[in-house]
C-alpha cells in the first residue's frame, strides 16, 4: 500500500503545486494516483480529479470521525498504485488553534500515513532546518519521512537547504521546485470548473509533472509511501432501502457535492437523476426529490436567469411539495435574484425564497458549522448535522425570515437558513455521514 500525505508548514508555501506536480509525475509514469484533500475543500479536488482522471475525495476528521475517515481512505484508493493526500493549511492548523482536530496532522495519523513537508525555502538556508526540527517535535504521532524544498533560488541553494535539514533532522530532502512565474496554478476561484473540465489546464498540469520529475527523487518518494493496509468498518450499509428516484443539478454552475453524500443516497436506494439549469435543463419528470448544491451561480447569472422554463419548473416542483435540499450556491439560486460585483447587475433567479442575494469582495463566512435543526425541518427536525460554510455573498430578506436551523460556529450561535414545507436551503454545505437520517429522511 502506497500512500503519503503532502502537507505545508503553512498556507501558501506550495502544498496544492507539489501536489498537482507529483500526481501528474506519477500518472505520466504510467501509475494510477488517487488523490484526496484534507478539510472541507472543493476546489482542490477538481484539480486532483482532472490530472488524475479518478475522482477526488475529501478526508475530514471534524465532520466525520476516525471511522468515516479510515472508510473514505480506504475506499477511495481501491485500484489505485499510489494515494496522494493533499494536506490544508499548516499541518497542524485545524478547527481550532488548541487541539489538532481538524487538522492535516490529524488526519496523517488516523489514516497511519507518512508525511512529506512542503517548506517555502525562500530567504533561508540553514534556518530551513530549525523549521523542519521544530514540525519534527511537535507531535509524537505525525511520521514526517521527508521534506520538499519549495522556491529555492538555484540549484545551488537548493544543496544548501539540503545538507542543513538532513544534518540536523535526519531526513531526507527528496527534491524542490524554483522560483518560476511560469508555473503559476491558474485563478483557483472564478471560471476554474469549466477550463478544467473542458481539459484547457491540461498542458499546464503535464508541463509541471516533467518539471516536479527533474528536480524532485520520484523513486524515493515512492519508497517513503509505504504504509499500512488500512483496516475499516463497513459503513452506509442502511437497514432498508428506497425505490426513489432523486434529481440532482450538476454543470458548472452547480459542482460542489461530497462524494460520499452523493454515494449513500445511492446506498439506501436512491437513483440519482441529474439535469443542467445552466444549458437549460428543466426539473426531470418523475423524481421524489431535488437536490441543489453549491457552485457559482453567480459567475452564470445571467444565463441562468435567460431560462425561464428552467426555473418555473423548479419552483413548481418546490411549490408542489417536491422535497428539496439547496445549499450555498442552491440557496442563491432559489432565491428572487442575484446582484452581482463584476458588473453591478441584478439577475433574476427561481424566486421561492422571499429576498436576493448581494454579492461583495469581502469573504463573509468561512469555517465548520454545527446545525440543529428547528421544528418543521424535515431534514433535521430538533437533530443535528455537520457541514461548513464559504461564501462571498450576504442574503437580504424581503421579509421575516422562516429559519430553518441553528447554526454553531467559533462565533458563537445564530439562526440561519430557510425553510417552507419540505423545502430546507440555506449557506451550509452538509456532510451527510456527520448524520445518515440526512439521506434517509
Amino acid at each position: 500500500m502506497k500512500r503519503i500525505v503532502v502537507a505545508g508548514t503553512g498556507s501558501g508555501v506550495g502544498k496544492t503545486t507539489i501536489t498537482l506536480g507529483l500526481m501528474s509525475a506519477f500518472k505520466q509514469k504510467g501509475y494510477v494516483v488517487q488523490g484526496f484533500k484534507c478539510g472541507p475543500d472543493y476546489i482542490d479536488p477538481t484539480y486532483h480529479t482532472a490530472v488524475t482522471g479518478r475522482r477526488s475525495r475529501n478526508l475530514d476528521s471534524w465532520m466525520g470521525n476516525e471511522d468515516i475517515v479510515r472508510y473514505v481512505c480506504k475506499k477511495g484508493s481501491e485500484g489505485a498504485h499510489l494515494s496522494i493526500i493533499e494536506g490544508v493549511m499548516g499541518l497542524f492548523d485545524g478547527k481550532r488553534a488548541t487541539t489538532d482536530e481538524g487538522s492535516t496532522a490529524e488526519i496523517s495519523i488516523i489514516t497511519e500515513s507518512p508525511v512529506l513537508l512542503v517548506v517555502d525555502c525562500s530567504g533561508m538556508a540553514r534556518s530551513a532546518a530549525a523549521v523542519v526540527r521544530g514540525f519534527q517535535s511537535f507531535h509524537e504521532r505525525v511520521r514526517i519521512v521527508g521534506v520538499i524544498a519549495n522556491r529555492v533560488g538555484s540549484e545551488g541553494h537548493f544543496r544548501l537547504v539540503k545538507e542543513a535539514i538532513e544534518q540536523q533532522c535526519r531526513i531526507p530532502v527528496v527534491g524542490y521546485l524554483q522560483k518560476e512565474v511560469d508555473l503559476t496554478i491558474p485563478e483557483r476561484h472564478l471560471g476554474l470548473v469549466p477550463s478544467v473540465e473542458r481539459g484547457e489546464l491540461q498542458p499546464f498540469f503535464n508541463e509541471l509533472g516533467k518539471r516536479i520529475e527533474k528536480t524532485v527523487d520520484l523513486d524515493a518518494i515512492w519508497d517513503l509511501a509505504e504504509a499500512n493496509e488500512l483496516t475499516s468498518a463497513p459503513l452506509f450499509q442502511p437497514k432498508q432501502t428506497y425505490d426513489v428516484r432523486i434529481a440532482v443539478a450538476k454543470d458548472a454552475a452547480f459542482h460542489f457535492y461530497y462524494e460520499e453524500n452523493l454515494e449513500m443516497l445511492q446506498a439506501y436506494g436512491a437513483t440519482l437523476v441529474y439535469f443542467s439549469p445552466l444549458v437549460g435543463e428543466c426539473v426531470p419528470h418523475d423524481v421524489h426529490g431535488l437536490y441543489i448544491g453549491g457552485g457559482f451561480p453567480e459567475e452564470f447569472a445571467a444565463e441562468l436567469a435567460q431560462h425561464e422554463q428552467v426555473k418555473q419548473s423548479v419552483a413548481e416542483a418546490i411549490q408542489r411539495g417536491l422535497p428539496t435540499l439547496a445549499e450555498c450556491g442552491g440557496f442563491m439560486y432559489l432565491t428572487e435574484g442575484i446582484m452581482t460585483t463584476t458588473d453591478e447587475r441584478y439577475y433574476e433567479m427561481v424566486g421561492v425564497i422571499p429576498g436576493y442575494v448581494r454579492m461583495q469582495q469581502k469573504l463573509a463566512a468561512l469555517g465548520y458549522r454545527e446545525v440543529t435543526g428547528r421544528k418543521g425541518n424535515f431534514l433535521l427536525e430538533y437533530d443535528r448535522a455537520k457541514g461548513h460554510e464559504f461564501h462571498y455573498s450576504t442574503f437580504v430578506p424581503r421579509k421575516e425570515e422562516k429559519f430553518a436551523y441553528e447554526v454553531k460556529g467559533l462565533r458563537g450561535c445564530k439562526l440561519d437558513g430557510y425553510m417552507d414545507k419540505r423545502l430546507v436551503a440555506g449557506y451550509v454545505h452538509f456532510y451527510f455521514p456527520s448524520n445518515p437520517l440526512l439521506v434517509e429522511r
